[in-house]
């Protein structure tokens, strides 16, 4: 298990580039909101932390984790964004919903992602029961909200350090 090997919550503030300059976008699911919201606030307090204007950061909620891709596409459509970060909770029930899930969700994600050329970061936890989750939303693997923010910082800083191509891909970046 990868959380047991490395708690990425914790990280060195001064290894990380500044925010001030950055506009985020999250895209947050209400399916499992005790998890989803907890991971939020730890996304959400990472940005502001790390300097991010409180303005320039744009969040909606979604019904569920199916719904984030979409979000996040209606978010890069209204604001000029750095990054999304996109927030939900599929937890392995009785059947396999969850692989359907999550499949399209991740696929999603990296299809408007390339597409948009812009960075769509996958928040969203795929625990086998609502412990695990509890666990990576605060507990004792730390929160993966963190971890999310922290990733769009350091894409959206490496985009913007990148010289321009001077074709683009997609429908703009």
């Amino acid at each position: 298990m990868a959380s047991a090997l490395k708690n990425l919550s914790e990280y060195n503030e001064n290894d990380l580039p500044k925010a001030d300059d950055l506009s985020f976008g999250i895209v947050v699911a209400d399916w499992n909101k005790e998890i989803t919201h907890a991971l939020y606030e730890g996304c959400y307090d990472t940005l502001v932390k790390q300097g991010a204007k409180e303005t320039a950061i744009h969040t909606i909620q979604v019904p569920g984790a199916f719904e984030l891709p979409s979000g996040a596409k209606l978010l890069l459509g209204k604001h000029k964004l750095d990054a999304v970060v996109c927030i939900g909770c599929v937890i392995k029930g009785e059947t396999s919903h969850n692989e359907y899930i999550n499949n399209a969700v991740a696929t999603g994600i990296t299809q408007l992602s390339l597409l948009s050329g812009k960075p769509i970061i996958y928040g969203v936890l795929t625990p086998n029961d609502e412990q695990q989750a509890k666990d990576r939303a605060g507990g004792k693997y730390g929160n993966k909200g963190v971890e999310a923010a922290v990733t769009a910082i350091r894409m959206a800083s490496l985009k913007n350090e990148l010289p321009s191509a001077k074709k683009s891909i997609g429908f703009g970046s």
